[in-house]
């Protein structure tokens, strides 16, 4: 969070206070991935998707420990719905005005879009709380408010800025809040296939996974193709296909005012289990099944006649369990090859 205008003694403080008072992380979404029930499909079903006309080019990689920085397109128009422009209200007699704007940085482009203002008075009331007086959704609204200390708080999406202020009757105050951020959009790719939305989520982290950061994702279970506006920054991604083993970790960059689009390739398949008294039999149902690493742990447990799970690369084991008997086989999961592992109970 970006702390400005604390020139006012202890307004100041009321501007932190009330920085950390607001700030309250999202509420995670839900990730939608299959629970046995329904069974994941492969990335080679799903069509990719047309090209675009302004899309960033390919996600930003890594040189040795440098990360190269993007060079998508400038967020022109992260918008809420198109609005009709209404003349701006007249300032009441006795009152003050405050019109207030933001931009991406000194000498960079406004924000059009996406923002969400909210005015608070300058001390908090009984509880403890900052009472909130005013909320807009304006890229440039102008307040009308009686004379007086008033806060400031400017959201766009994850980045956000304080500012304390103090208005005179018969004036109108102009604030220009500098907003450093930028977009990101995130896809999952098997090979050259599109990973099908709600199979796949990303967390983001901030700072590099090889430095130490907070461990608490700033945005959890973000989807395919969800736009997170964030402050500009280097930041983590950890990718989960799946619910088994499928998770990689990705550096990349945000910068202000520019749309990163960003591909984590996953090396993985999905792999259909199936019980049966011989090759290409009818799979025994109420089988319990778990999958197990080469040093015997566990990765994934799940119960019917063929349940399919999604699995990064490399060897395992099965173990198949029906009518108190149990059945194993030994496998390996080559990158893009979806398949079935049968195993016998001769």
């Amino acid at each position: 969070m970006r702390l400005a205008g604390t020139s006012f003694g202890r307004r100041g403080l009321f501007v932190f206070a009330i920085g950390l008072w607001l700030f309250t992380p999202p509420d995670p979404a839900t990730a939608q991935f299959f629970d046995g029930q329904t069974a994941p499909r492969p990335p080679g079903d799903v069509p990719l998707p047309p090209p675009a006309t302004n899309l960033a080019p390919p996600n930003p990689t890594t040189r040795g420990d440098r990360i190269v920085p993007p060079s998508g397109p400038v967020l022109q128009s992260l918008p809420p719905a198109a609005v009709t422009p209404t003349p701006a209200p007249a300032i009441p007699v006795g009152q003050a005005g405050l019109a207030v704007s933001a931009r991406f940085g000194r000498d960079m482009a406004t924000v059009t879009g996406g923002l969400v203002w909210r005015v608070y008075g300058s001390k908090p009331d009984q509880t403890g709380a900052f009472r909130l007086l005013k909320e807009d959704k304006g890229a440039t609204p102008l307040f009308a408010l009686p004379p007086g200390g008033y806060v400031i708080h400017v959201g766009f999406g994850l980045a956000s800025s304080t500012r304390a202020v103090q208005l005179r009757a018969g004036e109108t105050a102009r604030e220009v809040f500098e907003i450093p951020a930028g977009g990101l959009r995130i896809e999952g790719r098997v090979g050259d296939a599109r990973i099908p939305p709600g199979q796949i989520s990303f967390d983001v982290y901030k700072g590099s996974q090889f430095e130490p950061s907070e461990k608490r994702p700033i945005a959890q279970s973000v989807m395919t193709g969800d736009l997170v506006l964030m402050p500009e920054g280097t930041y983590h991604i950890v990718s989960n296909y799946g619910d088994a083993n499928s998770v990689v970790r990705s550096d990349i960059r945000v910068q202000a005012a520019k749309l990163t689009d960003a591909t984590v390739t996953h090396r993985a398949a999905i792999i259909t289990l199936k019980l049966v008294n011989e090759r290409g039999g009818e799979a025994i149902a109420d089988t319990q099944w778990s999958v197990l690493s080469p040093a015997g742990d566990v990765i994934k447990e799940s119960i019917g006649a063929f349940p399919r799970v999604i699995l990064a690369e490399g060897s395992y084991r099965v173990l198949a369990r029906n009518e108190n008997k149990t059945f194993e086989r030994e496998f390996k999961v080559i990158t893009g090859v979806d398949g079935e592992v049968e195993v016998f109970t001769r």
